[in-house]
């Protein structure tokens, strides 16, 4: 269970089983594969057709749904992707350079560690003009942390922690709810909103020439975007798990800026 993202890049895999179906496809396997070691290391040698378990679906609300999966029913259903493999070898938005790589996912419970990662990375009066434009998103856009509290408060289900993560900057208090509903909760991010999501957060330098920002509602050119807004996250030895996933994601925001197209969230 997590944040999973899908760079709306329109191929014939997504024309032929729906970014739904894909996405469900891939997410079947998955756990497929997951449960099939489980069975195997408790020394079951069941076939997946005999296999099943409950999934568990929580709601933003809190509510639960129960649902008893047949794992062969997901492998059947994986199947069903292998014909459209190939179709990715040379995608532009192929971002983890594999079989649907357009698709990522950041797995709950983000850690505590990847919270303040992403509070440090917000501008401050360094950077006056992004510093200016950061504040008035939280003022206009209501991310006031309320509907991220109440994932927060599911201690260990949605965040690693249940105390509230928060940052100082320059006497505007930024918390770890209000990034959640800023990063997460107002899908599908467009091409502008992802390059204004970049710079807040480090995808891309936050102190872009006059010129170069006036550009970015309607870059000119995949080029123009290479030179003058490059992507500039990169791993680091004491990435944790979420923060990698968070830099994958990042990347994510910044191909659908470079192919002027969405990224769509399931959250």
């Amino acid at each position: 269970m997590g944040v999973d993202y899908i760079i709306g890049y329109d191929c014939d895999p997504k024309n032929a089983l729906t970014v739904e179906g894909l996405m469900g496809r891939l997410k079947g396997r998955e756990r497929a594969q997951a449960v099939i070691r489980l069975y195997r290391e408790e020394g079951d040698t069941r076939p997946p057709s005999k296999m099943g378990f409950e999934m568990v679906r929580r709601a933003a609300d809190g509510s639960e749904e129960v649902e008893v999966i047949v794992v062969q029913k997901l492998l059947d259903a994986a199947d069903e992707l292998q014909p459209w493999e190939a179709s990715c070898a040379d995608c532009p938005a192929n971002r983890a350079r594999q079989s649907f790589g357009c698709i990522g996912s950041i797995n709950y419970p983000i850690s505590v560690q990847a919270e303040f990662w992403l509070l440090n990375q917000l501008p401050d009066n360094d950077h006056p003009l992004i510093f200016a434009l950061l504040q008035r998103a939280l003022r206009e856009h209501g991310y006031t942390g309320q509907t991220a509290a109440g994932l927060r408060n599911q201690e260990g289900i949605f965040f690693e922690t249940a105390d509230l993560p928060d940052r100082d900057i320059n006497g505007l208090r930024v918390t770890g709810d209000q990034v959640f509903e800023m990063l997460f909760l107002t899908a599908p991010i467009r091409p502008a909103h992802a390059s204004l999501l970049l710079q807040f957060f480090g995808g891309i330098a936050p102190d872009l020439d006059a010129d170069v920002m006036m550009q970015l509602a309607a870059p000119p050119s995949q080029a123009w975007i290479d030179e003058h807004v490059p992507f500039l996250h990169a791993p680091a030895d004491n990435d944790d798990v979420s923060i990698i996933a968070l830099k994958g994601f990042f990347e994510a925001l910044h191909i659908g800026f470079q192919l002027s197209v969405p990224v769509l969230l399931d959250v």
